[in-house]
């Protein structure tokens, strides 16, 4: 005798979606840049700068000192 082959049947049930299950966005960060500095501040920062390659008996410029500030209070490396 052949054995009988039975089949099951399975029921599949799909889950509804509800807003509870929906996952959050994702929020992204905004980036405010920096503001330029001004003047006055480029100059005081390249005094202090001065000051400090004056004190360790460093060769430098002005216009050396004047960038160097620029760039530290800039940001850029």
């Amino acid at each position: 005798m052949a054995a009988k082959k039975t089949t099951k049947e399975t029921t599949t049930t799909r889950k509804k979606k509800t807003t509870a299950s929906v996952k959050p966005v994702k929020e992204r960060k905004v980036r405010v840049p920096k503001p330029e500095p001004t003047e006055e501040q480029i100059r005081k920062k390249a005094e202090e700068i001065y000051f400090e390659r004056i004190a360790r008996g460093e060769y430098g410029t002005a216009e050396d000192d004047w960038h160097k500030a620029e760039r530290l209070l800039k940001g850029i490396k």
